[in-house]
């Protein structure tokens, strides 16, 4: 997205960096009970370096949720919520034994994974898939569809970029948006690329006046409805 929103930015909750690292802490232990070759100890040099590098992820996510979560679209206590997912979903992205490693864009991957609602952000990779009906009766387009996609580095192909991909996939370009026309059939017609969300709203607008896309879309968007 190349769209930020201006909004206050909460301060960072001492409880939710509690439950965050509690639930890692859990998490990383349940773990290497599975995994007798898994020792902490000797990943981290040491269990006080284990509960640093626990802590310091913890303080790392809870500042960057502050920044690019709407609280106000999540519907479960925060820190709550912490205590039960982070650290499944923190031990999706990465090794237990892989902490220190632990930065921006796992971040990023975590909150994908916990399906948080994000709010778009000039420095943040964020999949876009999004439709209007067409208020154009007897239309051949009965709705538009915008939807984030990527290029492969090499390969020559494109392929779209959604919510179970990860963000910060080396092999893939930046994302960009695809306009489509929706059929009568429900099958797509691929009409243009934009580099930015407003682009391909203006251009469907142009296409389809007075057609509603949300302004600014928060991730993750309700599925594209069935035509």
């Amino acid at each position: 997205m190349t769209h930020e929103i201006e909004i206050e930015t909460p301060e960072s909750d001492s409880a939710a960096v509690f439950g965050a690292a509690l639930s890692l802490y859990e998490a990383c232990h349940e773990a290497a009970a599975r995994d007798p070759s898994l020792n902490l100890s000797e990943c981290y040099k040491g269990m006080d370096e284990f509960m640093r590098e626990m802590m310091r992820v913890a303080n790392l996510f809870e500042a960057r949720a502050c920044r690019h979560i709407a609280f106000e679209e999540q519907s479960e206590v925060w820190p709550y919520f912490l205590e039960d997912k982070f650290g499944a979903a923190c031990l999706a992205v990465m090794l237990p034994g892989g902490l220190a490693q632990f930065d921006d864009s796992d971040c990023l991957r975590v909150a994908l994974h916990l399906r948080l609602p994000v709010r778009p952000h000039v420095l943040l990779r964020l999949p876009v898939d999004v439709a209007a009906q067409n208020p154009a009766v007897g239309a051949a387009f009965s709705a538009f569809r915008i939807q984030t996609v990527r290029d492969a580095v090499e390969g020559g192909f494109t392929e779209p970029f959604t919510a179970d991909d990860d963000p910060i996939d080396e092999e893939m370009g930046e994302p960009y948006f695809s306009l489509y026309g929706v059929g009568t059939d429900g099958l797509l017609e691929h009409i243009a690329d934009r580099r930015t969300y407003e682009e391909a709203v203006t251009l469907a607008s142009k296409l389809a006046p007075g057609i509603k896309f949300p302004t600014v879309p928060v991730f993750p968007l309700p599925p594209p409805p069935a035509y």
